[in-house]
């Protein structure tokens, strides 16, 4: 018997949602592992995190990335599970998934897994723990993985700018390491030293690993009691060595690396200034919460804001603030903002107007009222907070447990609600010009820069600043009205529940007409007061030219900034909003706590029906619509391998490059003029769910329609039957397969790509469950084999993938060490290789994948914006299945083993006469060689010309027929 008895009742009870209906106890092992137990009857799936009190901070000197090479190395296999990837392939075959990841001071393990396979799982997890196996061969390809993670990282600027910042601080804090590790660190230098990364492998678990480090939570289906014997019997032989958790005390910035201006060369195009204050960690004061009071004021967006302000000098375009990297023993409080090109000329303006700002709260003070009103969002926001997976549930709450007392492990620092004057002052006297470091990214610092950093190669340079320069800026800025934000109006009072008597299971079609159908479904399940609301515009001129594609996108994005003042304080107290721009016109999306949500959606009809194009934002948008389109090609190869797959898949997709030629000729008169010509006929497609009665849910629609389609000059007309649009899909020719190769974008960049794709069906229930099936099997060997063991690429993955109801299969695999043309051989290989293996298939093996790919479809929604989303993905393809699920799994319990071999030698084998594959090729600067070889393989199609084999292929019919099919 664990001594958890005793030691609950030295803590407090532990502090929960109103609305959680699990039961918790924290119990602690023999050995000093402390464990939360939760107890849900009503999940589907079960979860567990191991949260080890060490991190990246901890690696040895000279083995940067030790620790997390440990991390990936424990997956391997265990004494008690040798079977190498059998702790994986288990966890997939019962419906689960599983990963880790290592920070400065932890590294946390964690899987989910279908409820009746739970016991097992959890013992296989608890053998990494207790005697894992690191064998010398698994030991030299998992440090190709690492590599190949870091290759993956090597041109992004997230990594980039972070590792800068870390550059630039003491050699003697670990702050300053390189942390996730690369060949060079944990292959080539040890060795070049003599020294044998595994010995140090395994001495660095053997030293760190120890039981009173480590936090472990469990989420069971069982009651609590079970759930106790079952970790007190796995979890015990995990050793104590007792060692004390380490600590990493000082400051990593010394006054050297205070009062710099860092110029840096970005990666991508564009301009951003991150001012950071080192400051006392606020964890120290979670109940007075004095960051989230001053990052709330320092990140407002409403009037009188700072980003207000800015935005109104049209020189920035976002702006955040908050203290997002700490540990118990130092911080950082950051404010980043993107800035524009004008931004970019008054970055000193800038700086001197958040000092100006600063100076404001330390006259204003700390104001109780605001405390209160954040104070009352955050308990609203965790009373009713939504269910969420329970993977990442347990993630979050291991987390905290090594961080928070017992009662708090939920909270976190949630739940701030104590305040104190004192406390928010002197986290406000530590922002000071003294104590600052500005980081300034942009690509115009090209060539005028004189340092590199040594891992990323970001060139950058340093400049000292003082307070009397920062003084000087701030005598000098543009004298801007600053004030502090208004009281909150949307802060949700009445969170009481409607009662509807018609409780339907699906979504009905609560009201049609000419111009709209309406889909409902009152919120039975999740009893939270909130509500989900989607209404599609489809408007034909919205996506028939580049010009009106860039325009669609300009309107969407202009009508975001234009509510951005009116709407931020929804946003702060729950209530989300977005309008976006699809294929075929736009939508509107409204999700969060019911009681106001009607007052933010008819502002945000109102200002589409009332849309104005203002010539200075319209200037600010379009810059940063030419910076995302010339940001394309910095995105990962196997990201852009996938827009082509898109680009020749679907019917009406235009490249992106045409989109960027045609920007720079788009004037505020060319939206003038498209605006009213998009909304000219226009049809309504509405989804509406949760605690909202349907009378209501009418009424909103009724509204919407009386605004665009009635009155003397109404702005929309109804569609004609022959413009209802939709997005077909083009059908592959059978027997044929497909090749399509580009040079990466970014010549930089040395990884390839390649997405291997099986075109199988359009949207079959018996198909459907086949494919799935093949997948769920497929999806850990196919990882197994060209991942470890043959170390092709960090990125591989075998996924289903559906365009708008056609489905099919794809491998995606992004590599340094090969060419594409070798990996899509490598896919080919493994295809044979699994033949074999599906024919060797056991009849209960079968019978398990079945059950867990069952499990999966029969899995509850755990919140109203997950079950929302799959009724309207259903509405906007134009299947309306919304028994889906049910219907799939009646058919998947009289599948048989001889069904999916079928199945398999039809559509998927190599050679097979029905096959229809695609293979999309993007060469990296190190395979560009191998683009530029000619040559011609047999039985291969190749697509010079994307448009002229789009023109000359079927297409697939389209689900989505006139708004007459539907009867009510």
């Amino acid at each position: 018997m664990a001594f958890g008895a005793r030691n609950e009742q030295e803590v407090r009870e532990i502090v929960k949602p109103r609305t959680d209906k699990r039961d918790y106890r924290r119990i602690v092992l023999h050995n000093a592992l402390e464990v939360l137990l939760i107890s849900d009857p009503e999940t589907d799936k079960c979860a567990a995190s191991m949260n080890v009190g060490v991190g990246s901070f901890s690696d040895p000197e000279g083995l940067e990335g030790l620790a997390h090479f440990l991390e990936h190395m424990l997956f391997y296999a265990s004494e008690k599970y040798p079977l190498e990837d059998s702790y994986s392939k288990y966890i997939t075959e019962h419906g689960g998934s599983t990963n880790a990841f290592t920070s400065s001071e932890q590294t946390n393990y964690h899987f989910e897994v279908n409820a009746d396979s739970f016991e097992e799982a959890l013992d296989r997890f608890a053998q990494f723990f207790i005697k894992p196996l690191m064998s010398a061969d698994a030991t030299t390809r998992e440090i190709k993985a690492v590599d190949s993670e870091h290759q993956k990282n090597l041109l992004s600027d997230v990594w980039r700018m972070s590792q800068l910042q870390k550059h630039l601080s003491s050699k003697d804090h670990p702050y300053n390491k390189f942390s996730t590790g690369s060949w060079e660190t944990l292959e080539v230098r040890p060795k070049a030293r003599g020294v044998d990364t595994r010995q140090e492998l395994l001495k660095f678990y053997k030293e760190n690993y120890s039981a009173n480090l480590m936090h472990l939570v469990v989420y069971a289906k069982d009651g609590l009691d079970k759930a106790q014997s079952m970790v007190e019997n796995k979890f015990q032989e995990i050793r104590n060595i007792n060692i004390s958790s380490p600590c990493f005390a000082g400051q990593p910035c010394t006054s050297e690396h205070l009062q710099i201006l860092v110029k840096a060369v970005p990666i991508k195009q564009g301009h951003k200034l991150r001012i950071i204050w080192p400051i006392t960690p606020g964890i120290r004061h979670y109940k007075d919460g004095p960051s989230r009071y001053l990052g709330h004021l320092i990140g407002h967006e409403g009037e009188g804001s700072l980003f207000y302000i800015l935005k109104k000098l049209g020189w920035a375009t976002s702006l955040s603030a908050g203290e997002p990297d700490w540990t118990y023993e130092f911080s950082f409080f950051k404010v980043v903002i993107d800035l524009t090109d004008a931004g970019h000329e008054h970055s000193e303006d800038i700086v001197a107007l958040l000092f100006r700002y600063i100076q404001l709260l330390q006259i204003s003070g700390a104001c109780k009222w605001i405390f209160d009103e954040i104070s009352a969002i955050s308990e609203t926001a965790f009373h009713y907070k939504d269910k969420i997976r329970p993977v990442d549930y347990v993630v979050h709450v291991a987390m905290n447990m090594q961080l928070y007392p017992p009662e708090d492990w939920l909270v976190g620092s949630s739940l701030p609600s104590n305040f104190s004057q004192g406390i928010i002052q002197s986290m406000l006297d530590e922002l000071t010009p003294c104590n600052v470091r500005v980081f300034w990214e942009s690509t115009n610092f090209e060539g005028h820069t004189d340092m590199i950093e040594p891992w990323y190669g970001t060139a950058f340079s340093v400049e000292k600043l003082t307070s009397s320069m920062i003084q000087q800026w701030m005598e000098k800025a543009p004298n801007e009205h600053l004030h502090l934000p208004s009281p909150n109006l949307f802060i949700p009072t009445d969170l009481s529940l409607k009662e509807v008597s018609d409780k339907a299971e699906f979504p009905v079609l609560l009201r049609k007409s000419p111009y709209s159908r309406l889909w409902y479904k009152h919120d039975t399940v999740f009893l939270t007061p909130k509500a989900y609301v989607k209404i599609d515009f489809s408007c034909p001129c919205s996506g028939n030219s580049p010009e009106s594609v860039v325009l669609a996108d300009i309107f969407t994005r202009l009508l975001m900034d234009y509510l951005n003042e009116y709407a931020y304080d929804a946003q702060v107290a729950g209530l989300y909003y977005a309008v976006s721009n699809t294929d075929n016109g736009f939508q509107v999306t409204v999700v969060g706590y019911n009681h106001k949500l009607r007052v933010l959606l008819e502002t945000v009809v109102g200002k589409i029906a009332n849309f104005e194009v203002k010539p200075d934002r319209f200037s600010v948008i379009k810059e940063m619509v030419t910076k995302d389109y010339q940001n394309f090609k910095f995105q990962q190869p196997y990201q852009q391998a996938m827009y082509y797959c898109s680009l020749i898949l679907h019917d009406q997709a235009l490249p992106w490059t045409e989109q960027l030629e045609v920007l720079p000729h788009l004037q505020v008169d060319n939206l003038l003029k498209f605006y009213p010509q998009m909304l000219s006929r226009t049809f309504l497609e509405c989804y509406i769910a949760g605690n909202i009665e349907p009378k209501e849910a009418e009424s909103i629609i009724q509204h919407i329609e009386d605004v665009f389609y009635k009155g003397p000059q109404p702005l929309s007309l109804a569609l004609f039957a022959s413009q209802h649009l939709s997005t077909r899909v083009v059908k592959l020719v059978r027997g044929l397969n497909y090749s399509y190769n580009a040079e990466g974008l970014n010549p930089s960049d040395e990884n390839s790509a390649l997405l291997h794709y099986i075109q199988v069906h359009q949207d079959d229930f018996k198909l459907n469950v086949k494919l799935q099936l093949f997948c769920l099997i497929a999806k850990q060997p196919a990882f197994h084999q060209l991942r470890s063991v043959e170390q092709l690429g960090y990125i591989t993955v075998l996924m289903q993938r559906d365009d708008f109801g056609v489905r099919g299969v794809q491998f995606i695999i992004q590599s340094t060490v090969k060419g594409p043309k070798h990996i899509n051989s490598r896919v080919e290989a493994f295809l044979k290789i699994f033949e074999s293996k599906l024919h060797e298939i056991t009849p209960e093996e079968f019978k398990s994948n079945v059950n867990a790919l069952i499990e999966l479809k029969l899995e509850k929604y755990k919140n109203l914006r997950e079950e929302s989303r799959f009724y309207w993905r259903e509405i906007s393809d134009g299947t309306l299945k919304f028994d889906r699920r049910e219907r799939e799994v009646a058919i998947l319990k009289h599948l048989t083993k001889n069904d999916l071999i079928d199945f398999f030698n039809e559509h998927i084998r190599v050679g097979a006469p029905q096959k229809k594959s695609l293979s999309v090729q993007i060469y990296g600067s190190s395979h560009s060689s191998e683009y530029k070889v000619e040559s011609v393989e047999p039985g291969i199609l190749q697509i010079e010309d994307v448009f002229s084999f789009k023109r000359s292929h079927p297409l697939f019919g389209s689900f989505k027929g006139g708004i007459g099919l539907v009867k009510l």
